[in-house]
């Protein structure tokens, strides 16, 4: 099951013009979700945020967890039509820098859900090198 920038923004309409999956490239609907995101120098938060030193800020890759999160929670029937918010994060790591070039590999498993609120296990990865890890809220609505 593999989804394009169009099907993503259809389960997740609130998120363009920030949308920073490119693409979903297998899920389980409120299970898990894979996808990528290719790293591109033309992108607007690259102008200006480390001048002169073109990195993808960490705050970037926690979103497009959270974003490939919110494909799999949202893509249940019963969620459809909803938002996800990205509720907070806990043991997060960062082990090497995202830059332009680079295709960021993501995956998000959701673990838990209490009511609106879910809880998931993700990762970043570059090359199949790890790039981010982190423990995400979600409140879904």
């Amino acid at each position: 099951m593999e989804l394009n920038t169009v099907q993503i923004m259809d389960i997740l309409p609130h998120r363009p013009p920030f949308l920073l999956v490119d693409r979903i490239t297998d899920y389980e609907p409120g299970v898990w979700a894979r996808g990528y995101k290719c790293v591109a120098l033309d992108e607007p938060f690259f102008a200006g945020h480390f001048p002169g030193r073109p990195i993808l800020p960490g705050v970037l890759i926690l979103e497009s967890l959270a974003q490939t999160g919110a494909v799999a929670a949202l893509s249940l029937p019963e969620n459809r039509g909803k938002l996800a918010f990205f509720g907070g994060v806990k043991r997060c790591r960062f082990r090497r820098q995202v830059v332009p070039g680079d295709v960021l590999e993501l995956s998000c498993t959701l673990v838990e859900q209490r009511g609106g609120v879910g809880f998931g296990k993700a990762e970043a990865r570059v090359a199949g090198k790890l790039a981010c890890q982190a423990e995400l809220t979600f409140a879904v609505g």
